[in-house]
């Protein structure tokens, strides 16, 4: 017996029949794929292992249409909304998935291509056509890959030339109006780093109100032989918000990468980054941290694929709940057959903050290559009474003194942070975000 689809996946198909088609035939063929391949999977269930605690009953529910494009291009967006500390360079700005040129800046001097994916689409799409072109093959574990792949007609080119060293971080913004309810936006960004280049990012998520949105962004960074790329990726959306981001970075020959995360916002967030080393000696580096209160929910996939020699990789994560939130987090380091030398490390520490949180952790190792070095680790704990009661002594209040030793835990993931105001900037955002009373829940 054929079970009916949800209202999410009738409302996303039937959003889909009026989109036009882009007149690339390559494009079209394979929005039309994965459309069918979404309409074939729906949504996870929790049966499935990849989203077993990341339930998505009340979104299955939700008849969503996309979001219009003519109230998106007027909303009203102050510049004060996304701006950022240590980062006034280029930046493509998107509210609700439509390119606002009046709040970009994209111009970014000599070497360096920053354009709206539609504007890269029109001028020259066949560069484009094997990473649009792709196919994902996880069944319903990639449902949100498939819808993004069908409906995404906006996002985000970036391409560094060899040996371009740019010098102000580039900024990616995307605005969730929150003046759109019941509506879904999708968008991609593809970034290439070449050859002995250098390129910092900061990928952006913010709110302009509190409606209910979903938002799906794919995201493929290459970073190419001996380039260096930094990425930052902060998530302050709305209470609002259902955030899906899908990141995968390549990695080539002596190449290394440092990503930061930072989680904030939103009212149910998944965000998936793998990591795929391919180049020997490249090496990856990625820290990130999530503050969730009331009922947050927060799921984190990370995954660093070693497959070439003499390779390295560090992760450090941590994460704090408080009220009823809960937090996931899954990492992942596969070694594989043929990478000899790898030097891989995971560490993921959490904190509750109270009785009603709850956050999973799963570190996994897998190792198919000799003369590896590998080391993974995961601890949920609570704060320190004895630290606590030494901070209480010398007159510090009991929320301020849990806040002072919170916010400690937390900077471990951001002290490698080398743009120092915008290090400074997360921090007193993660104060923000840490609770102002204590809760015996």
């Amino acid at each position: 017996m054929t079970t009916a689809p949800s209202p999410f996946v009738r409302a996303a198909l039937d959003a889909a029949s009026g989109v036009p088609a882009s007149g690339i035939a390559w494009l079209d063929a394979a929005r039309g794929e994965n459309l069918d391949a979404f309409a074939a999977t729906g949504l996870p269930e929790g049966r499935n292992e990849a989203w077993k605690y990341t339930p998505l009953r009340a979104l299955s529910q939700r008849a969503l249409a996309l979001a219009d494009t003519a109230t998106a291009a007027g909303a009203d967006v102050p510049a004060s909304l996304f701006a950022l500390p240590g980062v006034d360079g280029p930046r493509v700005v998107l509210v609700d998935g439509v390119y606002r040129a009046d709040l970009s800046v994209p111009d970014a001097g000599h070497g360096v291509t920053l354009a709206p994916l539609s504007a890269a689409l029109a001028s020259e799409p066949e560069p484009l056509r094997f990473a649009l072109a792709n196919r994902y093959r996880r069944g319903a574990a990639d449902a949100f890959a498939h819808l993004n792949a069908a409906l995404a007609s906006e996002g985000v080119v970036l391409r560094v030339a060899d040996g371009v060293q740019v010098a102000k971080p580039l900024h990616i913004v995307h605005v969730t109006s929150g003046i759109q309810p019941d509506t879904a936006w999708h968008v991609r960004v593809l970034v290439e780093v070449g050859k002995g280049a250098t390129l910092d990012v900061v990928e952006h998520f913010v709110a302009g109100g509190d409606a209910p949105q979903l938002g799906t962004v794919v995201a493929d960074y290459v970073a190419r032989d001996a380039s260096t790329l930094g990425v930052v990726i902060l998530q302050d959306a709305s209470s609002g918000t259902t955030l899906i981001r899908r990141g995968h970075v390549r990695l080539d020959t002596e190449a290394n990468v440092t990503v930061h995360a930072v989680e904030l916002g939103g009212a149910l967030v998944r965000h998936e980054l793998t990591a795929d080393v391919v180049g020997d000696r490249a090496r990856f580096n990625t820290r990130g941290v999530f503050a969730l209160a009331g009922r947050q929910h927060v799921d984190t996939q990370l995954e660093v694929q070693h497959k070439a020699r003499d390779t390295a990789s560090e992760a450090l994560w941590r994460g704090i709940a408080d009220g009823r939130s809960r937090g996931v987090f899954r990492g992942a380091i596969v070694v594989a057959e043929g990478a000899d030398g790898t030097d891989a490390s995971l560490s993921n520490k959490n904190l509750l903050l109270s009785a009603s949180a709850e956050i999973d952790t799963k570190p996994e190792l897998e190792i198919y290559a000799d003369e590896v070095k590998a080391a993974h680790g995961a601890t949920i704990g609570q704060l320190d009474e004895r630290s606590l009661f030494y901070l209480r002594s010398r007159g510090i209040p009991l929320v301020e003194a849990r806040n002072l030793l919170t916010l400690a835990f937390c900077r471990a993931a951001l002290e490698s942070l080398p743009n120092e105001a915008l290090r400074e900037h997360l921090g007193d955002l993660l104060v923000a975000h840490l609770p102002t009373s204590v809760t015996t829940d």
